[in-house]
């Protein structure tokens, strides 16, 4: 009942409320982000959504125009402190995660929920193995369970593991903990990038 329904009036709900916080930070970091080099104010990133649909994701840009997609070993995207990839403006947006604040459009919309699995690309996605898959079956998140418990600092399929752990019990107060633990890791700053060796990232190939 709840992942029918309860969940979506939870999302429309915190969506609402979060849409004035939403229009006063893109408000402030527009202009910042624009200045910075000219480039556009949003990134609108293609992503894999529930039924492995394709979606528009939304987020303010932190990184420069036509950046190279840039994997680590595992074939997840890299995402390191020292990301020569990034703006100034950037970096500190990623850091405090208000890039990410646009997705409460996604969450309006429909494309995502406010927890669930933090939502992959394509090519990603045909890496995925066993169970992975099974993080399909719900919407994508802004915030999730491994977002939460470990975020970056995990490697990417330790990450799935977990977004299947999510999946398979899923329950609203499994999503409040998740909630409100997303505040504290977002406050002391856990795992916000990955630790890559030396050799673990190159580009993407298209």
């Amino acid at each position: 009942m709840y992942l029918r329904f309860g969940k979506r009036v939870c999302d429309i709900v915190i969506g609402l409320i979060a849409l004035p916080f939403v229009l006063i930070i893109v408000a402030i970091c527009a202009p910042l982000i624009y200045f910075e080099d000219k480039g556009p104010i949003f990134y609108n990133a293609p992503r894999v959504g529930k039924d492995g649909r394709d979606f528009t994701m939304y987020k303010l840009r932190s990184m420069k125009v036509n950046a190279p997609d840039l994997v680590m070993e595992d074939g997840s995207t890299y995402n390191g402190a020292d990301d020569p990839r990034m703006t100034r403006i950037g970096a500190f947006m990623r850091k405090a995660s208000i890039d990410e604040m646009p997705q409460f459009i996604n969450v309006l919309k429909g494309d995502m929920s406010v927890v669930g699995p933090r939502p992959d690309l394509r090519r990603e996605t045909e890496l995925y193995e066993g169970d992975d898959g099974e993080k399909l079956l719900v919407k994508p998140g802004i915030t999730g369970y491994a977002a939460v418990y470990g975020r970056n600092s995990l490697p990417w399929r330790d990450r799935l593991k977990l977004d299947v752990y999510y999946v398979r019990h899923v329950s609203f107060a499994l999503d409040v903990k998740v909630f409100f633990r997303t505040f504290y890791v977002i406050f002391k700053q856990d795992g916000v990038y990955v630790e890559p060796e030396d050799g673990d990232v190159k580009e993407a190939s298209n």
